[in-house]
């Protein structure tokens, strides 16, 4: 219990800091400077989710922006590597130290022991004369530009999620909807043969048969039930919300959904290039390079100015002036001449990197091109499967029609026209998957090319 009072306050503090909304990202564009809410704008493609013209959709996509826990850990990691920058970039300054150093001594001659207090201040700079650690900071520099990549795919892979998941609930309505009524007819269909057996008219073991049909229709409605209800979970987790209240989630009917974008023939070049993941091999590349450059640099002479500065007394806080001061300024050259192996290993180490870096930037773009061609493939196909699958469903109302007709003239069963009633209903269900799986494709297609389509 307390467990989900927690998650509770949790996401009610989390909803209460919620500041983003797509209303923000066009505000942000009139700014000059890059706000945040602009550069989430733009990893998303707002105008593109907003063209379902679906309010509840939005209203999830935004509570992942927000609330969603992957995000805010890409969001992080990318604070990380901009603080290892840092990090790297200080070793381009000089460093400057001070400190305190009480101490005994004893001449030789003498018998007795006298105190010394030193204050010591040191400052050294290296003077990068071949740029080996502009280098360094400049790889530091390229690991924070791939963090970002890393986030803008976080980004698009968790909204695409979002709109997914959302869809195959929409779906899974729809599915049950038709599967009540399945269930409807085949409840029918069993008492109608129950009373023909019980007359005589027909076998029992068409019965049986109609009892196990009518038994298996309520399986499968379990089925879709478990189905839908995993998924809502899956939302709420998404939404970076706790799976308790995922049952009341509002999402739109199925009969209210429009196919309103269309099918492009074919996938720019660029929109493959601009992929996060294509992206971030090439910075990697260059990433390579630049520490492939700073290992040879390692084997060169480094440079470094040293000063110090030190107020020496016998007597604490007194007689530290400048006449009692020790300082010493000077320039030294160090030149390693063994290190065990160590700079040679580190110099094979990098360019190692440096390959794998090009052959993993050659496997990212085979794959970025087969995710965008099965993505538009998929979309293509399954666009006329449901075209087809529909004037199936057309001629199956068309039948039905017509059976009804028969029906009411008494010229067929009640029986016949309900076995008729269940093949329109598995033919609805189709339907439902086949439109369902457009949507999903869409956002495929959205996905495998990073969002952008117009």
């Amino acid at each position: 219990m307390k467990i989900k009072k927690i998650l509770t306050l949790t996401v009610l503090i989390s909803l209460l800091s919620v500041g983003f909304t797509f209303e923000n990202c066009y505000a942000a564009k009139s700014n000059k400077q890059i706000t945040r809410e602009e550069t989430v704008c733009n990893y998303v493609n707002v105008d593109w989710w907003k063209n379902f013209g679906d309010e509840f959709l939005t209203d999830y996509i935004l509570r992942a922006l927000n609330n969603n826990q992957d995000l805010k850990i890409a969001k992080l990691k990318v604070e990380e590597t901009v603080e290892t920058k840092n990090i790297t970039r200080a070793k381009e300054m000089p460093s400057i130290s001070a400190g305190a150093f009480p101490a005994l001594y004893k001449l030789p001659g003498l018998t007795n022991t006298d105190g010394l207090i030193s204050l010591p201040l040191i400052a050294n700079y290296e003077i990068d004369i071949f740029g080996k650690n502009r280098d360094k900071t400049k790889s530091q520099d390229k690991l924070v530009e791939i963090s970002k990549e890393n986030e803008r795919s976080a980004y698009i892979s968790i909204i695409s999620s979002v709109g997914s998941v959302y869809y195959n609930i929409v779906k899974l309505d729809k599915l049950i909807e038709i599967q009540e009524k399945i269930i409807n007819d085949r409840k029918q269909i069993y008492d109608l043969m129950q009373l023909s057996n019980n007359e005589g008219i027909t076998s029992t073991a068409d019965t049986v048969s109609a009892y196990k049909a009518y038994v298996k229709s309520n399986s499968d409605m379990i089925e879709l039930k478990k189905t839908r209800e995993r998924m809502l979970n899956m939302l709420a987790v998404l939404v970076g919300e706790s799976p308790e209240n995922a049952i009341d989630y509002k999402r739109i009917a199925y009969d209210d959904l429009i196919i309103k974008k269309e099918i492009p023939e074919y996938i720019e070049t660029n929109v493959i290039e601009a992929r996060p993941d294509y992206v971030a091999s090439e910075k990697m590349i260059e990433k390579a390079g630049l520490d492939v450059r700073a290992a040879k640099k390692e084997f060169l002479p480094t440079f470094n100015i040293l000063g110090l500065l030190s107020f020496n007394s016998t007597e604490f806080f007194r007689k530290m002036n400048w006449t009692n001061s020790v300082a010493l300024t000077g320039v030294n050259a160090m030149l390693p001449l063994f290190t065990g192996g160590a700079k040679i290993a580190n110099f094979k180490l990098n360019k190692n990197k440096y390959l794998q870096a090009v052959e993993n930037y050659q496997k990212t773009n085979l794959q970025a091109i087969q995710e965008v061609n099965n993505a538009l493939c998929d979309l293509k196909l399954d666009n006329e499967k449901y075209l087809k699958t529909l004037e199936n469903f057309n001629a199956e109302k068309k039948e039905f029609f017509y059976t009804d007709l028969k029906y009411k003239e008494g010229i067929i069963s009640n029986l016949d026209l309900l076995q008729k009633k269940e093949s329109l209903l598995v033919t609805e269900k189709l339907v439902a998957s086949d439109k369902i799986e457009l949507f999903v494709n869409q956002i495929g297609l959205y996905k495998a090319t990073a969002g952008n389509l117009n």
